[in-house]
């Protein structure tokens, strides 16, 4: 099983920043230490290519971006200060993810040790996320004519409103978010599904919502290939979370996306999304939980899978 990083590029953040791009180092790091994954399953990132980001994003948008002439509230609605390393990283993360999907397509499974930045909209980035990873991948996977019907499941603890209003008029990509309603966006997008569950969320009340939101989800979009947005911020200590799951919750709920994808024999590319605890070494904790579970469900299966052609 493979995976891919993006943390070679360091991003220049001031001391005491809230985002903590650390637990991506950590990660890495975590992972080959425990033996989850073989240092050679555990490769660097390209950068994504303009063409890549423009099936997604404007070209104003990007323009705009790479040459640092972003209004200040446009970075705030970001919430990371400008630097060229903050672009080049925003690209390689968006790289791990399309070489995830690729993986794939190839081996049934692919891991972003990022990503799921899913508040990136077509023309703005807002809630630390510049370029929308999963939609840029879901985007090429379609272009590339072996993939028709995608299913994304989002388990961060906010609604993947950027990735929702990206895809409201394509029924080729099912959107399906469960999330905290009172979170942040506080003004939601419409995803295909939207399941939003209450401030305080116990692990009992949120698993079965999953289970009763994946089995409607895959009824109605009948995927070829599924992204998995792994929220490590459900988590009870977590500072923007507002929910109460526990780590024994979390690794359920990604049994339960697993299983699914298992069960159906469907490629899945993961990606961690979220995650802001109060300890950082939990945070990690979960992030390397959902990696190992991955491995147990998937590994095994790496097989090629034969491509899906386009219906006539």
């Amino acid at each position: 099983m493979k995976s891919f990083y993006s943390d070679h590029v360091v991003l220049p953040l001031p001391l005491g920043h809230r985002f903590p791009a650390e637990k991506y180092r950590l990660l890495r790091e975590q992972i080959a230490h425990e033996g989850i994954l073989r240092t050679d399953e555990i490769l660097p990132a390209e950068p994504a290519t303009e063409l890549q980001l423009l099936r997604v994003h404007s070209a104003d948008y990007l323009e705009r971006l790479v040459q640092g002439r972003m209004t200040e509230r446009e970075m705030r609605r970001i919430g990371f200060p400008w630097s060229p390393a903050l672009i080049e990283r925003s690209r390689c993360s968006v790289g791990a993810t399309l070489a995830a999907s690729h993986t794939a397509l190839a081996e049934t499974v692919g891991i972003n040790l990022a990503g799921g930045t899913h508040h990136a909209h077509t023309d703005f980035g807002a809630g630390f996320c510049v370029f929308n990873d999963v939609a840029v991948a879901a985007r090429e996977l379609l272009a590339q004519g072996q993939i028709e019907r995608i299913l994304i499941v989002d388990c961060d603890v906010h609604q993947g409103d950027g990735t929702a209003a990206i895809f409201a008029d394509e029924s080729c990509v099912f959107t399906f978010s469960i999330h905290g309603q009172g979170n942040f966006p506080f003004r939601k997008a419409k995803s295909d599904l939207d399941i939003g569950l209450p401030d305080d969320c116990d692990d009992r009340t949120y698993l079965s919502a999953l289970e009763a939101g994946l089995a409607q989800a895959f009824d109605e979009s009948d995927p070829q290939f599924v992204f998995y947005l792994a929220g490590a911020d459900p988590f009870r200590e977590d500072t923007f979370g507002r929910m109460r799951l526990t780590k024994a919750g979390l690794a359920a709920r990604d049994r339960l996306v697993f299983g699914a994808c298992a069960d159906l024999g469907l490629p899945i590319t993961v990606t961690m999304a979220g995650g802001y605890a109060s300890r950082i070494g939990d945070t990690v904790e979960i992030h390397a939980e959902t990696v190992r579970l991955a491995a147990q469900y998937f590994a095994a299966a790496s097989r090629s899978h034969p491509a899906c052609s386009h219906k006539g």
